[in-house]
């Protein structure tokens, strides 16, 4: 089970968004399109799934413990119908279709997530260091929670996270006076309220974001692959349990000089808790280059030595580009393989050749991304 760690300025905030068993991120708009940051928030909700831990961050302290839950169909829905469009309606006449209408200042709220209780948020909160230092190697993205509304994290730190926040409070389990009550008051205006105008998608990102049958933000791509994998499990991508991107590849240093891959994720053993899987892609907008070669197998490597104990069979990696030369397709034939040593008695040699190369094109007509392999 996944995880998401939204920041909050203040206890009052607090009180509100449990209040509500809703959260949205403040996108204000100050131009006719999205820019980058928008965009990487649009896809960090794509990734949400029914289930999914959320934690709340205010001033070094970690209060928790909920999860995303299904409001009719799903868990995250426009706030209002086309809010994935940055104009600027009226409040007063579109008032009565948003889901949080509480004030104009939510016109800026374009997206949110449902969650509850689980199995209580507690009102004592968990200092980030006392979160670190509980169990240092399960913690990588928390780490590196900077410039950011909120951070998705794997099953393992989502774990640590949970253990902490409930070891700290257990306590406080039958103790009502300790958590904060308990309310969804906005989950039954929701499901009177959303219909397909309310889905989340991403068909408008990438209308604004094009150029024919480009996409002139690498951003944008990712929240359009990250859209069509959750969608398509039978496609090309494959099936994934665990999505997300701009995921820390690289020691630990200044954070803005951190590399990040594009998108990354795993799979679990059908019926089991047991990662089969992972998952690397590299993104670029336009042609690729053989840089994009060299990178994407610098993270493969990455990968390999973080999260998978040297097997190299465990990773499945792609590049996704507008187009391949043919040097860089000759490049990926050259370099995009490893062989390596698994197994003890006897030791038995393997070698890696799992990178796919894929072109992308956008259909202006159906407005969605339209994969093939190269």
């Amino acid at each position: 089970m996944a995880g998401y760690l939204f920041t909050l300025d203040n206890e009052d905030s607090l009180h509100e968004v449990l209040s509500k068993g809703v959260y949205s991120t403040n996108l204000k708009i100050t131009t006719s399109y999205w820019k980058i940051h928008h965009e990487g928030t649009f896809a960090d909700y794509f990734s949400m799934d029914e289930g999914d831990n959320v934690y709340f961050f205010i001033k070094r302290k970690i209060y928790g413990i909920g999860e995303l839950v299904n409001v009719g169909d799903d868990c995250k829905y426009l706030n209002f119908p086309k809010a994935d469009i940055p104009t600027s309606p009226t409040y007063n006449k579109i008032k009565h279709e948003m889901i949080l209408n509480d004030s104009k200042l939510n016109l800026n709220n374009r997206v949110l997530c449902t969650f509850k209780s689980s199995p209580e948020f507690f009102k004592y909160g968990i200092d980030m260091d006392e979160v670190l230092n509980s169990n240092p190697e399960a913690f990588k993205m928390l780490r590196v929670l900077w410039k950011r509304s909120f951070i998705k994290i794997d099953d393992k730190e989502n774990k640590a996270l949970f253990d902490i926040i409930l070891k700290s409070n257990e306590n406080s389990l039958f103790d009502y006076t300790k958590v904060f009550p308990k309310s969804v008051k906005l989950h039954n205006r929701i499901k009177k309220l959303v219909n397909e105008d309310y889905q989340v998608s991403a068909k408008n990102l990438l209308k604004l974001a094009s150029k024919n049958t480009a996409i002139t933000h690498e951003m944008a791509i990712e929240a359009g692959v990250i859209d069509y994998i959750q969608k398509n499990s039978t496609s090309l991508f494959g099936k994934w349990n665990y999505l997300t991107h701009q995921v820390v590849a690289s020691p630990f240093k200044p954070v803005d000089y951190m590399d990040k891959m594009d998108i990354f994720g795993y799979r679990f053993i059908p019926s089991y808790n047991t990662v089969s899987k992972y998952l690397v892609i590299e993104l670029k907008k336009g042609k690729a280059d053989k840089d994009v070669i060299n990178q994407v197998m610098k993270y493969v490597d990455w990968v390999n030595q973080e999260y998978e104990f040297k097997d190299y069979l465990m990773i499945e990696a792609f590049v996704v580009a507008y187009s391949f030369p043919p040097e860089v397709i000759a490049l990926k034939e050259e370099v995009g393989k490893r062989t390596f040593a698994r197994g003890s008695r006897p030791v038995v040699t393997e070698q890696w050749s799992n990178l796919k190369l894929i072109t992308y094109k956008f259909n202006p007509e159906l407005q969605k991304l339209e994969f093939k392999e190269v």
